[in-house]
């Protein structure tokens, strides 16, 4: 029953911290990427999940990681999004990570034409005095691309293998 609890509550309210760090400050914490490595090792245990499909994930994950870090390398995307995408294929492992890919690619276009967009119009009083809508409006900024990644997790989320225990 905690088990379940956990599943339900950790990587969705972890995907959730790192959406609105990002909007609000435009970066994703270490400690984000290292909850959710910690949380899916200690959920995989506890669930039983054989030491195979762990390292499957395990795989899943490095996967990633290399190809985030050569995007990070590039200047397409931040140090942060690149550790949170790889975090988050180690709970999606090879079986979901095709439709996160997908997901992720398309909200991160629509999140960078809306942004884009944004950042044309004048900003309106209320939000001239945030520091985070001024930071966003910068045409120098970069895109808060963990929003679009931790979107595309939550969707994919309920297909993965952790929770379809549970009945999702």
């Amino acid at each position: 029953m905690l088990i379940d609890a956990v599943k339900l509550v950790l990587f969705p309210a972890m995907m959730a911290f790192a959406a609105s760090s990002d909007l609000l400050t435009m970066t994703i914490s270490n400690r984000v990427s290292l909850v959710l490595v910690a949380g899916f090792f200690a959920l995989a245990l506890l669930a039983g999940l054989p030491a195979a499909q762990i390292g499957m994930h395990v795989a899943a994950a490095m996967v990633v990681l290399a190809v985030a870090f050569v995007f990070f390398a590039f200047g397409w995307i931040g140090g942060g999004d690149a550790k949170l995408a790889a975090a988050t294929a180690l709970w999606l492992g090879f079986e979901q990570l095709l439709p996160y890919a997908l997901y992720a690619s398309l909200l991160g276009g629509v999140l960078t034409f809306l942004i884009i967009r944004f950042r044309v119009w004048p900003l309106p009083d209320f939000l001239a005095r945030q520091d985070w809508a001024q930071r966003l409006h910068r045409q120098d900024a970069g895109v808060p691309y963990g929003i679009a990644l931790a979107i595309a997790a939550l969707l994919i989320y309920p297909e993965t293998v952790l929770m379809k225990p549970v009945g999702m």
